[in-house]
């Protein structure tokens, strides 16, 4: 079953700069799809019109059946996107109350803001911080915190734009950690990415974007001598047998 259908998707930014050329993409429930490319090849570009961020100038984007420009609501609950700097995403000036302003805005019961805010928290590991400020997070902990802030929405579909960014060592970790999780608990996840040796282990799809366009799309294993003509830096951490090897255990 497809949960993402695009169909010839033009974009232009304001000064009719092309952001994205004829970009046609269907995504499978279920599946764990990372985007590679240069900066600028249009990434965080298409992640945006999965839920209404940004517009077709022509073409069509639909998400579980149903047009993102008709239902941009709907679409902000079902397709959860979070942004390669967390700090853009923090509203609350506690945890606790950063992630349950997405619930509030649905004008939800009390009750059931609770319950959703603890079990998004506990999913993450930072119910131990939610009297803590946001901004005295680190920087995997905040990554974090946009998960939960995220969840509480309780999306099909899980976008990371550039997840890894400006972390260290245990934040990568951290966050790849929930990732994976997040993905055997059946979300289908898109994550964009130009540093593939931290996630392409996990990843059941790859697609290489350039200048706007889709230009490759298959296997993980099968694309992989093909991503430095493309900027895009080849992983090497690879078993024996040519596996690649997680980040995390």
């Amino acid at each position: 079953m497809n949960i993402i259908e695009i169909h010839n998707l033009v974009h232009r930014f304001s000064d009719g700069t092309p952001g994205l050329d004829g970009i046609n993409l269907t995504v499978r429930k279920g599946d764990f799809v990372v985007i590679a490319g240069a900066n600028g090849s249009g990434k965080t570009t298409l992640l945006k019109h999965l839920n209404g961020l940004l517009y077709p100038d022509a073409g069509t984007v639909k998400v579980d059946g149903f047009s993102v420009k008709k239902r941009p609501k709907a679409a902000r609950q079902f397709v959860g996107m979070v942004f390669q700097d967390a700090d853009t995403q923090i509203v609350g000036e506690t945890v606790y109350e950063d992630v349950a302003f997405g619930p509030e805005n649905l004008c939800l019961p009390e009750s059931e803001i609770k319950k959703r805010v603890e079990a998004a928290l506990r999913s993450v590991g930072l119910w131990a911080l939610r009297y803590q400020r946001p901004h005295l997070l680190s920087g995997g902990e905040k990554r974090r915190l946009a998960i939960a802030g995220v969840l509480t929405m309780k999306p099909k579909v899980l976008v990371f734009d550039e997840p890894f960014s400006n972390l260290d060592y245990p934040g990568i970790r951290q966050v790849l950690w929930q990732m994976i999780r997040l993905h055997k608990q059946g979300h289908t996840l898109i994550v964009t990415t130009h540093d593939l040796e931290k996630v392409i282990a996990h990843a059941q799809r790859l697609i290489i974007m350039k200048d706007g366009k889709l230009v490759r799309d298959g296997i993980p294993g099968d694309l992989v001598e093909e991503l430095e003509k493309f900027s895009i830096r080849k992983p090497y951490s690879r078993g024996l047998k040519g596996e690649f090897i997680s980040w995390v255990n």
